[in-house]
Order: C-alpha cells, then sequence, then structure tokens
C-alpha cells in the first residue's frame, strides 16, 4: 500500500495567510515582505501562539521555495553587469566581503564554536541583499545617484561571491578534516560543475532557445508556458548536476537563473518565463519558507544570550561598514559617501537567512546559533532604511550626494 501525503489544508491556509497579511504590512513600512513573513512564523508558530505548526507538507514547499527563489536571484543578476562594473563597485564588494567574513569566523571561534560553524558564522556576516538594496534605493529615490550605482554592484558582487565561498565552504567541512587528497577532490567535483555549467548555459542553451523560436515561429506549438516548462526544466538539471558535484541545489539553481537571464528569447517570451518565476517563487513558496524557518527560532537567546547576540551584531555592523567604508577610500567616492554605501551594505536578509537554514538542515550550527544569526538579518535589514536615509540627509546637507548627470558632466569637463 503505497502511503500518500495528505496536506492539512487550514494549516497551510493560516500560513500563507498570515504570511501575506504581515508580508504586505512590512511593505508598505517600507521593508522587504520576509521581515513580515518571519515575524508571522514567531507570533503564529511555535516560538509564540503555536497556531501554525510544522507539516511534512510545509517542508517540501518551503525547499521548493528556497530553490525558485535562487532561480529568481539568479535572474536578477546581469552577468555584463558583473563584467562591466567600474573598479569602485568590485572594490567596495571587496572590502564588504573580506572584513566581515574574517571577523566573523574570528568571532565564531571566540565563542568557543567549531571551525564548521565559525565558517557559516563568517558567511553571514559577508551576505548581503540586493533585492533588499534595489527597493530601498527607489523609495528613497536614490537610482539615479552614484552611491546607488556602487551599491548596486557591490551588493551583486557580494551575493555571488558569497554563494561561490559557500560552494567551498561546503567542501570543506565535506572532507571533515584538512585532508589535502579529500579536498582537491572535492574542489575538483566543485570546478567542474561550474566548468559544466558555463559550457552548458554559453554553448548548448542559446542554440536550444533558438531552436524553440524556430519551431514558435514556424508551427507556432513552443507557447509561453513550454518556454517557462523548459526554463525549469533547465534549473532542475543545474540543480542535479550541483547535487552530482556535492554542492547544495541552490548553487544549480543560482546558476540556472544567471543563463536564464542571458536567454536571448523573443522579449515576450522571456518576461512571461520571469513573471511566473517570480510569481510562484514570491507569491506562493518563498513565504512558506520564510514563515517555517521561523519555527526553528528560540527566543531564549533574549534571556540567555542576549551578550552573544549583541556581540555578533557589533561584529556584523563593524564589518560591513567599516570594510566598505575603508575599501571605497582609494576609489572616487569621498569618505562619506562611502561611509553610506557601508551603510546600505549592511543588510543582509534572503542569503543569509538560507545559508543559515541549511546549515541548521545539516546539523553544522545548533538551534541557538541559528536563531541568533536570523535575528541579526533581521535587526541589520531593518535598519538599513533608518541609516541611508540619514546618510542620504547627511550627504545632501553637505553637497556630496552626487548624481549620475552630474558626474558624467564633471568627466566630460
Amino acid at each position: 500500500m503505497v502511503e500518500t501525503l495528505e496536506i492539512d489544508i487550514l494549516n497551510l491556509l493560516l500560513v500563507l495567510s498570515v504570511a501575506w497579511v504581515f508580508g504586505s504590512f512590512s511593505e508598505r513600512l517600507g521593508y522587504p515582505a520576509l521581515m513580515g513573513e518571519l515575524l508571522a512564523g514567531i507570533v503564529f508558530g511555535p516560538p509564540l501562539l503555536g497556531l501554525i505548526h510544522p507539516a511534512e507538507e510545509l517542508t517540501i514547499f518551503a525547499e521548493l521555495g528556497v530553490f525558485l527563489l535562487m532561480i529568481y536571484v539568479g535572474m536578477e543578476v546581469d552577468i555584463r553587469d558583473l563584467l562591466e562594473l567600474g573598479p569602485q563597485s568590485f572594490i567596495v564588494a571587496v572590502g564588504g566581503f573580506v572584513l566581515p567574513f574574517g571577523l566573523g569566523y574570528a568571532a565564531g571561534l571566540l565563542i568557543g564554536a567549531t571551525v564548521d560553524q565559525a565558517l557559516f558564522v563568517g558567511l553571514a556576516m559577508a551576505a548581503t541583499s540586493l533585492a533588499t538594496k534595489s527597493r530601498i534605493l527607489v523609495d528613497l529615490d536614490l537610482l539615479d545617484t552614484r552611491i546607488a550605482g556602487v551599491l548596486l554592484g557591490g551588493a551583486l558582487v557580494s551575493d555571488v561571491g558569497v554563494l561561490v565561498v559557500f560552494a567551498g565552504v561546503i567542501g570543506f567541512i565535506q572532507a571533515g578534516a584538512v585532508n589535502p587528497v579529500s579536498i582537491a577532490t572535492i574542489a575538483g567535483k566543485a570546478l567542474a560543475f561550474f566548468a559544466i555549467a558555463l559550457l552548458i548555459g554559453v554553448r548548448f542553451l542559446p542554440l536550444v532557445w533558438r531552436q524553440l523560436e524556430s519551431l514558435r515561429e514556424r508551427y507556432g506549438f513552443v507557447d509561453k508556458t513550454s518556454a517557462f516548462t523548459i526554463a525549469l526544466l533547465v534549473a532542475l538539471l543545474f540543480a542535479e548536476l550541483a547535487h552530482l558535484a556535492g554542492l547544495h541545489m541552490i548553487i544549480g539553481g543560482f546558476m540556472a537563473g544567471l543563463f536564464l537571464r542571458q536567454a536571448d528569447l523573443e522579449p515576450g517570451l522571456y518576461d512571461h518565463m520571469y513573471g511566473v518565476m517570480y510569481d510562484l517563487a514570491i507569491g506562493f513558496f518563498a513565504p512558506i519558507f520564510f514563515v517555517t524557518v521561523a519555527f526553528e527560532l528560540t527566543l531564549d537567546v533574549f534571556a540567555n544570550d542576549v551578550g552573544l547576540l549583541a556581540l555578533l551584531v557589533t561584529v556584523a555592523f563593524v564589518g560591513k561598514i567599516v570594510g566598505s567604508w575603508s575599501f571605497s577610500l582609494p576609489t572616487d567616492l569621498t569618505s562619506r559617501e562611502g561611509l553610506v554605501v557601508g551603510f546600505g551594505m549592511n543588510g543582509r536578509g534572503t542569503v543569509e537567512i538560507i545559508l543559515a537554514s541549511i546549515g541548521l538542515d545539516a546539523g553544522i550550527i545548533d538551534q541557538q546559533l541559528f536563531s541568533i544569526l536570523v535575528f541579526l538579518a533581521m535587526l541589520t535589514t531593518a535598519l538599513v532604511p533608518i541609516t541611508m536615509k540619514w546618510g542620504v540627509d547627511w550627504l545632501e546637507a553637505v553637497g556630496e550626494l552626487v548624481r549620475m548627470d552630474e558626474a558624467a558632466d564633471v568627466g566630460e569637463a
């Protein structure tokens, strides 16, 4: 007798309802929806009221949510933008990654964490959130400023860098020790994955898309739905290749999203594919992930580990802001602009929470450290609009808020 999965419809209904209400309210306040979704999970889930509860189907939906969310994040990244980024964005991204990662790793060891746990703390400190930055810059009407270009470019490079280093950290943890042969084998498999993904993405996918366009024009049976189905198959292929290489499926999803963004498709087809991916990820599966992530949180950290939380929050702020600011000094940015860019880079959000969840599921970090990292992500993300608004007002007061047309005029002069 084959067992079937029975879905608790009422539980699912409640999860999606509170996620939508709290997420919408969060966005009205100028914060990303994930902040409200996490809060909904805390309030209505096991940490407080217990009105919604863990379930097998929610776990499955949440895993799909992570996968689809990383495809969407990848589709937000234009590889050509990475290649064309000016040195300012790249340098700031390096500073915003290296210093917080190093300080986070050192802090992890200081509090008695294992090397594996300390590496995850470092990754959490180094993470940032491209989507959060974009929303805040739009709300503050800053998209045409010099700091916006540097901030978005830095967040773009940082997101990619964190995921690449995450792949390396997982490989190191799988090796179990500093065994040169094991590490070389794992590194070789990871490099083989990236090489194969690059080959498929650059050489074969353009041929597939052109063939689809030809079939659509000749016979008309490759419609928008078919294009989305093929995009999902590509993403699953990349996820399986990542799994075979010993990497997490989010790496495959992210890489697939990168190459789907470069697809030379008729705009209508691509827009439909992007729209459906967005709706599935942001409208259904990802909210379930963020609500259920909160199920694992323990509020005891505020009573028993508030000193540890304060230490890691301080390290997170100092690492990201000072790292971004100090590395901006050799660039054309003023010292004040560099500091405001650091304020913007300080928000973590989606990527850190996903990595922390993976670390908890893999048994690398415990519930205490997981809770601290998620609360850290929430706090730093919540403070970005406030600190950015203060920083922008400061730049305007001293005449250093440079618009891109002004910067172009200075360059021509």
